[in-house]
């Protein structure tokens, strides 16, 4: 397991953005995809998107394709989520996760390694 540590979450009005980031090892320590997941209260953990280690390939969930934006920058070693046109609906706490296994992670049962959280809140 490695450590992964996100920042950027907080309250905003529907229709406002938002721009996650997650730490994760540096290349010299290794490769790792890389997921954001969130979770609502009373749901289970979801998938939101992922981006492989080079950053050449991007996933959504169908719910946030077209308004959220997954990058990375390997050189600063941060995974970003920019979250635009946020809705009451997009309230959660959001985990980044990591795999030096998979080619990315768009599931649960692929991630080695998990933040510990972030809350998003998006008052209507």
């Amino acid at each position: 397991q490695v450590q992964l540590v996100e920042s950027g979450g907080g309250l905003v009005q529907a229709g406002g953005s938002l721009r996650l980031s997650c730490g994760v090892p540096g290349q010299t320590k290794g490769r790792y995809a890389v997921g954001w997941f969130r979770q609502a209260p009373g749901k289970e953990r979801e998938f939101v998107a992922a981006i492989s280690w080079s950053g050449s390939s991007t996933y959504y969930a169908d719910s946030v394709r077209g308004r959220f934006t997954i990058s990375r920058d390997n050189v600063q070693s941060t995974v970003s989520l920019q979250m635009n046109n946020l809705q009451p609906e997009d309230t959660a706490v959001y985990y980044c996760a990591a795999s030096s296994r998979a080619f990315v992670v768009t599931a649960t049962r692929l991630a080695e390694s998990w933040g510990q959280g972030t809350l998003v809140t998006v008052a209507s």
